[in-house]
């Protein structure tokens, strides 16, 4: 079968594969283009402008390679630039957000905790969320640098990620919440870990599934969703070491192709335009 009319899924690095898992699962006939701007990770803790650039190339790389529609596959880089890329790109452009009103209609006691990046936490639409949905509700958040680099290298219940798990969940603990929202897309791959470290009792959530039933009613709605009953094909791009990507893709999506090579124009600078079409 030929590779045509993917979807295309990105994220700063393999934290997206998460949310690849759940569109896999409910839209199998759909074939799938994975990228990991992998040469940039983390996004959580650089400039706006960046990120918001490094997510234009990338759904550029994707738009030229047939994609119908887009999955930004990363809370830190819908916070910074999904609006830019709708207005933009032409195709339906589906996002992430940390899952905080189905935490506060889970929570029990009215106390939900979040651990997401500092540029997820920091965003106007984070904000936005917590004035919408979070009134009523006590929301303790904490930022956690270095759990996404540690995803990144398939470290997902070493010594130091439990430290750094236990370092970041501890206040959120003497604080009583019982539901925590996965606000990174890496961070559902430590879902046992966490949920090791902090208790069974507490509820875990996380928004892969709902981005992969909304990627479903746009795709509906746009008439371009797959007819086939033939598996769709998944593709996967790195901006980083091919090698290193697949070494950790090997553990979290066993099976997977080898991953490609995307050619990245360096020294990046956000201010700038882009040099050249065929690099990203």
């Amino acid at each position: 079968m030929s590779f045509a009319d993917p979807i295309g899924v990105f994220d700063s690095g393999v934290g997206g594969l998460s949310v690849l898992r759940e569109i896999h699962a409910l839209l199998p006939s759909e074939n799938l283009l994975y990228v990991a701007d992998s040469a940039h990770v983390p996004y959580g803790e650089k400039p706006v402008g960046y990120v918001q650039e490094r997510s234009r190339l990338i759904a550029r790389f994707c738009i030229e390679r047939g994609a119908k529609a887009l999955v930004v596959a990363c809370n830190t880089a819908t916070a910074a630039a999904v609006s830019l890329l709708r207005e933009e790109f032409s195709l339906p452009v589906v996002a992430m957000e940390p899952a905080v009103k189905p935490a506060v209609a889970a929570s029990r006691n009215g106390k939900v905790g979040v651990l997401a990046t500092s540029g997820t936490l920091a965003s106007a639409r984070f904000a936005a969320l917590l004035e919408r949905f979070g009134a009523d509700t006590d929301i303790i958040t904490r930022p956690c640098p270095g759990l996404v680099e540690q995803v990144e290298l398939g470290e997902l219940n070493s010594p130091r990620t439990r430290h750094l798990i236990t370092r970041y969940t501890q206040p959120l603990l003497e604080a009583d919440i019982d539901t925590l929202i996965l606000g990174c897309t890496h961070y559902p791959f430590l879902r046992e870990t966490i949920g090791d470290i902090i208790g069974r009792h507490i509820q875990l959530i996380d928004t892969g599934a709902a981005v992969a039933n909304q990627l479903r009613r746009a795709l509906q709605e746009a008439r371009t969703l797959s007819a086939t009953a033939a598996e769709g094909q998944v593709e996967f791009w790195t901006t980083g070491s091919p090698s290193a990507f697949d070494q950790v893709l090997s553990r979290l999506w066993p099976g997977a192709d080898t991953a490609r090579l995307i050619p990245t124009c360096e020294p990046l600078n956000p201010s700038q335009k882009t040099p050249s079409s065929s690099c990203y």
